[in-house]
């Protein structure tokens, strides 16, 4: 994308909802164990309840971050340094929004920096803000890029996630060597094609 289409994309969680208390989340969860055809009173599964719901607030984390925050701390002393800033094998762990099953792979993020960078970090935490959600990879990868633009107004950014998702490796196709791999290009790297080359060819030799 090269302008921010939908702002919301951006915010640091969905509109206000009326949030269920702990208890009530647990008590759905022995909901759905019932709902498998196990006893949740049965001694294996008490504490179920309490661990699933500890287990959502790491894995949803992002509800409660704001990505553009993360960026906003910048630094203009570089020298002059104009050229593509890279991270590669940031990992990627989500869940699909229509299974709520993991989403599992990694991230090469790229920027051309218009005279200001963030510290290397940053970029990291804005994919974890992000992957921390329940997610759709192709939303993932444009609001990740959207972010960047917003933050630093780049000269162009250029994002790739290579992931399995477990809603098709263990469930329905079974397929559990497919990888789904999405991609985004703003700015210079959309409009330059031997920049755009590069950096595909940095992210195949960071496999290696």
């Amino acid at each position: 994308m090269d302008a921010i289409t939908d702002k919301k994309t951006l915010a640091a969680a969905p509109a206000e909802l009326a949030r269920p208390t702990r208890a009530e989340a647990e008590e759905a969860v022995r909901t759905l164990i019932r709902w498998a055809g196990d006893d949740p009173r049965r001694e294996g599964l008490i504490e179920t309840p309490k661990r699933v719901v500890k287990a959502y607030e790491e894995w949803f984390r992002g509800y409660g971050e704001n990505p553009v925050e993360i960026l906003g701390k910048r630094f203009e002393d570089v020298q002059g340094y104009d050229d593509m800033v890279m991270l590669t094998h940031i990992d990627v762990e989500s869940h699909c929004e229509h299974h709520i099953a993991p989403i599992i792979g990694t991230a090469c993020v790229a920027y051309l920096p218009d005279r200001a960078v963030v510290g290397i970090s940053k970029i990291a935490k804005v994919v974890e803000a992000f992957s921390k959600r329940l997610q759709t990879q192709e939303t993932m990868t444009a609001q990740i890029a959207d972010a960047i633009t917003e933050a630093m107004n780049p000269r162009g950014v250029a994002i790739f996630i290579d992931a399995k998702h477990q809603c098709m490796t263990t469930r329905g196709v079974h397929h559990p060597n497919v990888s789904t791999i999405t991609t985004t290009f703003t700015g210079e790297f959309k409009a330059n094609p031997e920049l755009r080359e590069r950096f595909m060819r940095l992210c195949e030799q960071s496999k290696r």
